[in-house]
């Protein structure tokens, strides 16, 4: 387990709350004129920031979950686990398989959580705000690319230094 007073990894990417907030708006002018969105389908617990902020600036109603972890202790990206899915009703609106629909996540690192969201709903549209090389390709729209080996630290993961949660569980 990852010590809470460990200084930052030489590679981080520290985000603050304003520069996510701009970085988040970023996304959703990218994503302005692409399509005629009805539905957001968040990617919980790092979609949800951006989901909303997206969702207020294109003026999108209907934001659904879907609920996959990935990263155990804030270290290791461990095996992939579907604690929720989409609603398939959401799923069948605008000609079926997610036609219309957004599909929102804060970051695409290797892929993985990616390939399965998009098994669920094939034509949706993917956007993340920050992209890494392996998991980019598998996203439609993005705002800033960093490199495999840095690790973002997300405005909600930081305090002055590495806050743990506090229900205690750091599982993604």
């Amino acid at each position: 387990m990852k010590d809470s007073h460990q200084p930052l990894n030489p590679k981080a990417f520290p985000v603050s709350w304003d520069q996510f907030h701009r970085d988040a708006r970023a996304l959703a002018w990218r994503l302005s004129g692409q399509g005629k969105w009805t539905a957001i389908v968040c990617i919980t617990r790092g979609g949800l920031v951006p989901a909303a902020i997206v969702a207020r600036e294109l003026g999108i109603r209907v934001i659904e979950t879907v609920g996959v972890a990935s990263y155990h202790e804030y270290k290791d990206q461990g095996q992939l686990q579907v604690l929720k899915g989409v609603d398939p009703k959401l799923i069948e609106m605008d000609g079926g398989q997610g036609a219309g629909i957004l599909i929102i996540d804060d970051l695409v690192d290797t892929g993985a959580t990616a390939r399965i969201v998009r098994e669920m709903i094939p034509k949706a549209h993917f956007a993340t705000v920050y992209a890494k090389p392996k998991g980019r390709p598998l996203v439609d729209t993005f705002v800033t690319e960093v490199s495999q080996d840095t690790w973002i630290y997300f405005p909600w993961d930081m305090d002055f230094a590495y806050a743990p949660p506090i229900s205690g569980r750091g599982d993604g």
